[in-house]
């Protein structure tokens, strides 16, 4: 396996829920760390959404090996930023036999 090339600076961040003071609660999202990162796209796609078209696209993102119980090993449901680029991930592979990188099916909605 050829080694990726981890050139972009991403920062790693997972969903919090914090009470609204009306027995409900507001989604907010609490950075993890920044991780280095390839960053390949996949493919791309039109679809409807709540204000109008979004464009949806994927991609591959893939960092570096980490522990299954690690803070820092991405899992589905969190997501990468990149400035004010998000990254909503979907699902986490090992890309190698010995773990080394890991790669995340990852997908960014932008509206159009």
């Amino acid at each position: 396996m050829k080694r990726p090339l981890l050139t972009r600076k991403l920062l790693l961040e997972h969903a919090v829920r914090n009470p609204d003071g009306s027995g409900g609660y507001t989604l907010g999202w609490e950075a993890l760390g920044t991780l280095w990162a390839s960053v390949r796209a996949r493919r791309g796609r039109e679809r409807a959404g709540v204000a109008g078209p979004v464009s949806v696209g994927g991609f591959d993102i893939t960092v570096r090996g980490a522990p299954v119980e690690s803070p820092m090993r991405p899992v589905a449901g969190q997501r990468f930023r990149d400035g004010t680029r998000v990254f909503a991930i979907h699902a986490v592979a090992e890309t190698d036999d010995a773990g080394m990188y890991l790669t995340c099916i990852s997908e960014e909605e932008v509206a159009v």
